[in-house]
């Protein structure tokens, strides 16, 4: 029997998966690893827990799994996006990674607007927004100049992991593409924003796709780790581009749903020349020129962790969502912005934060939780709001994620959506796509599309209920108009926060 694995590289946990030819997951392991936040805005990881916690789950995995090192033929990764890790010329941190869910860099994004205007939705696709890398390494650059001046090159997270475990440093597409570095339709870093922010080529890792072998297992990590030396590594893609292709959207008209930390609204697009003018982002798929349109949440599945953290801590997710189905769509008028960090799509703004809007003694805790299950769906929504505008249909949605683990919050998606929404029986989100990719790269199909069909299995489907629809159509329309009402009012508010 042969095996390769998934590494999943994300913000508060590396998951690895070890998954055989029919795509059946045979053993899993994962491990967590701490998230600082110095300041309010500030989101950082220090790389060496990424590695340690890599090295240990892959131990677990394979001190458990039951299977020969020599079975396990390859691996590849998925991985966080845009979060900036700087090395120096022995390829050692030179700070801790500041994530993509940091929002320190507004003045840095309007820098770059002002010095690119218009080239820079012709050439990186995407505006500038806090979230992404080019205005992270600005931010060092004037804020921390002797730490700069250490700094050689940069690599996205699972870059650096994968830098560790074999010696090589490189940087898939998918991942590059959100970095505002990369001229996405040509698939090469730009050399006009480079040179517009003085920055060398040298300072970025070599370009490769996504399944391309890009070395084996060094000697001392494939000790550590249980597996065989010089164990076939793949470059892996970013998580978004990972999760659609673990969904299987690998081919025109198909469109995914995304819960997780953040969420995502993602549809595969075949054409570099697609153009939303910016209002959604458009980076390289995981598959080979392809690529993917997709609109972000940025506090997603998070929105509903924070509420559970906070007024049932001691509950299971299970118990505290128990009464939730038993509330009406629309939560008895009460409406949840999920802005606890900002917003990206469609607002990109860093000063935004969550409101709660219509709340009376009637409400109970179930019509709070539900409202903020809604307040998150009704946000992907205007995702697929713009889709729709350009003419694109969508009337079949893959739910992943945290999102597709709950039938309620699958019909909910369902009705608020407007479309068929199906769950997948082996739903393992990035870390499946990445495994995918190492089982393409090791020569296993001759396609990606290929894995998919044996890899990739629909299970229970969700259809839209007509009356539910209607409802919240209506409630849509007034969901959309809470950014505006509240934005004055956050604006005064941000002098006061910590």
């Amino acid at each position: 029997m042969s095996y390769v694995i998934g590494v999943d590289l994300g913000t508060s946990a590396v998951k690895v998966l070890l998954v055989d030819r029919e795509g059946k997951v045979r053993a899993e392991a994962s491990k967590s690893y701490p998230l600082f936040h110095e300041r309010s805005g500030w989101s950082e990881q220090r790389p060496e827990d990424w590695v340690e916690g890599t090295i240990g789950a892959l131990r677990e995995l394979t001190a458990t799994a039951g299977v020969r090192p020599e079975e396990i033929e390859g691996l590849s990764f998925s991985g966080q996006m845009h979060g900036l890790v700087l090395l120096d010329e022995a390829n050692r941190p030179v700070r801790n990674a500041i994530l993509w869910n940091d929002t320190r860099t507004t003045a840095e994004c309007r820098e770059i607007e002002r010095t690119l205007g218009d080239k820079l939705l012709g050439i990186a696709r995407n505006p500038a927004l806090e979230g992404f890398t080019l205005p992270k390494i600005l931010w060092v650059r004037k804020h921390e100049p002797d730490t700069f001046a250490k700094a050689k090159r940069f690599v996205l997270p699972k870059d650096y992991v994968r830098y560790r475990l074999t010696g090589e440093i490189r940087m898939d597409y998918s991942d590059a593409a959100g970095t505002l570095l990369l001229d996405v339709a040509n698939k090469r870093w730009s050399p006009e924003i480079l040179a517009a922010f003085g920055l060398p080529e040298s300072f970025c890792p070599p370009l490769v796709e996504s399944h391309d072998h890009v070395g084996g297992l060094l000697p001392e990590i494939a000790e550590k780790t249980g597996l065989a030396a010089g164990t076939k590594v793949f470059a892996g893609g970013a998580d978004n581009a990972c999760g659609a292709i673990g969904a299987g959207i690998l081919s025109p008209g198909l469109t995914m749903c995304s819960i997780g930390t953040s969420g995502v609204i993602l549809t595969y697009e075949q054409s570099r020349d697609t153009d939303y003018a910016g209002k959604v982002h458009f980076f390289n798929h995981g598959k080979a020129d392809a690529f993917y349109a997709m609109g972000v949440t940025l506090a997603a599945g998070y929105s509903l962790s924070w509420f559970k953290q906070t007024f049932a801590p001691n509950e299971s997710f299970a118990d505290f969502l128990r009464g939730v189905g038993d509330v009406k769509p629309g939560s008895g008028g009460l409406l949840f912005t999920p802005y606890l960090v900002g917003e990206r799509t469609p607002h990109a703004d860093s000063v935004i934060r969550a409101s709660f809007i219509g709340a009376d003694g009637s409400h109970t805790r179930d019509h709070f939780a539900r409202a903020v299950m809604e307040g998150i769906t009704f946000s992907l929504n205007e995702s697929i709001a713009i889709f729709r505008g350009t003419g694109k249909t969508i009337n079949r949605v893959i739910s992943i994620g945290g999102g597709a683990q709950n039938p309620v919050w699958l019909q909910m998606q369902a009705d608020i959506f407007d479309a068929t929404v199906v769950s997948l029986e082996n739903e393992q989100g990035p870390g499946l796509g990445a495994a995918m990719l190492a089982a393409y790269g090791c020569g296993w199909f001759d396609s990606l599309d290929a894995c998919a069909a044996k890899f990739v299995k629909h299970a229970a489907s969700y259809e839209p209920n007509p009356e539910a629809v209607e409802a919240y159509r209506g409630l849509f329309d007034i969901y959309r108009e809470v950014y505006a009402q509240t934005r004055p009012l956050n604006q005064k508010l941000a002098a006061y926060r910590g």
